[in-house]
């Protein structure tokens, strides 16, 4: 019960999110954007069960609290000080990602099809190409996230199809952030609810992806402790 609660509670705040973001409705946009990501960890938190003290519950929780940090410092701050507070807690989020996903790295796209890194390359270097001239002093910490973030998308792909979908709208996503800081020339309508949308979802997609992974490893294990029991 408390999990269907805690789901109702999540898409409740995710869908008024969105509506106030394309109704231009700022102030509700803004607090319901802080709510977004305590909404979603505590509906995994829940799901998880005496599972979340597992290794990858754990640190999904921990990354979704950096990227909440994303979320809600850079409204206290102005300018290229929000904006690094920003980039900054996405970026720890992103390196937590990385460990939590490292060991499933043999299954990834990067080992079983290596040329498909090159698409994520094309894409990032392609990224950098429109952003650098606008972005100026802040086109390295522009690019050191766009490295561990395209890493990220690329390292999901090895611990379900779920999360590596994930990874790879939240590259959209964050792209779609980078063109609408330092690339004017590109011009998205609605460009707001369209970043916030491939957020969502992508947090979604890899918190469901997990749990989904977390839940079937134990559903095995213990069929394997039954199975060696009645042996």
């Amino acid at each position: 019960m408390r999990t269907r609660v805690a789901l109702g509670v999540t898409v409740g705040v995710s869908l008024v999110h969105l509506a106030a973001l394309l109704g231009e409705r700022d102030l509700l946009a803004d607090v319901t954007q802080v709510l977004l990501m305590p909404a979603l960890a505590g509906y995994v938190a829940l799901s998880a069960g005496p599972d979340r003290r597992s290794r990858l519950v754990r640190l999904l929780l921990v990354s979704l609290g950096f990227s909440w940090l994303g979320d809600a410092v850079p409204r206290l701050l102005e300018g290229d000080a929000g904006f690094l507070a920003m980039v900054g807690f996405f970026l720890v989020a992103q390196v937590v990602f990385l460990v939590a996903f490292w060991p499933y790295r043999r299954a990834s796209v990067a080992a079983r099809r290596p040329w498909v890194l090159s698409l994520y390359a094309a894409a990032l270097v392609g990224l950098v190409a429109l952003c650098g001239e606008e972005a100026g002093p802040l086109l390295a910490p522009v690019v050191v996230y766009g490295l561990c973030l395209f890493s990220m998308s690329v390292l999901a792909t090895g611990v379900s199809r779920t999360v590596g979908l994930g990874g790879l709208v939240f590259c959209v996503s964050d792209s779609l952030i980078a063109l609408r800081a330092f690339a004017p020339q590109v011009h998205v309508p609605a460009m707001g609810f369209w970043v916030m949308l491939t957020y969502v979802c992508a947090q979604a997609l890899i918190a469901v992806g997990v749990l989904r992974l977390v839940g079937s490893s134990l559903a095995t294990a213990a069929h394997r402790s039954r199975a060696g029991a009645v042996g």
